[in-house]
């Protein structure tokens, strides 16, 4: 593979990343107020980032498991097939926490971080051991530390806003 490939398929998972957080700063600038502001990146983060990340990942390996399989470096297993239901259970967890209050925000991106978090210990531990596939390493282990960071840092602002906006 050459550099460029590789590089653009390291990149790619970033796309979950960079067009919420493009279309949340697009959007927030017509918000009149923080907890609109705050309200809009939440819903964006949401959406697009955790849902729609979460749902494009369970489709590529429903439907691409062969692809998916080198893009990870390893061999294709029956294991993929539970990786695809459980980003689909993260798109779904997405794209509730779209409607969802703060304190439940907070729950999904901890529900979210503890399977995303455990991943990049899993790629970590494999890109030492030689696994340097563009699957494994590069925009993957940014998606899975920031994705539930970030909403539950939202999530958590979104609260403290709220309980400020109660004690004046």
């Amino acid at each position: 593979m050459d550099n460029f490939s590789y590089l653009a398929q390291s990149a790619f998972p970033l796309v979950w990343i960079v067009v919420p957080a493009i279309g949340a700063t697009i959007r927030a600038r017509r918000a009149t107020s923080p907890e609109e502001r705050l309200e809009i990146w939440q819903r964006w983060w949401a959406i697009g980032a955790f849902g729609c990340g979460s749902l494009w990942m369970t489709v590529a390996f429903l439907a691409f498991p062969d692809v998916m399989a080198t893009a990870i470096g390893f061999d294709r297993t029956p294991f993929m097939f539970e990786i695809a239901f459980a980003n689909l259970g993260l798109a779904v967890m997405g794209f509730r926490a779209a409607s969802a209050s703060a304190r439940e925000r907070i729950t999904i991106g901890l529900g979210g971080g503890m399977f995303l978090w455990g991943a990049v210990i899993g790629h970590v531990y494999q890109w030492f051991n030689g696994d340097h596939a563009p699957g494994n390493t590069g925009g993957v282990l940014a998606n899975d530390i920031l994705i539930p960071a970030v909403m539950i840092i939202l999530a958590v602002r979104s609260q403290r806003l709220a309980a400020a906006k109660i004690a004046v």
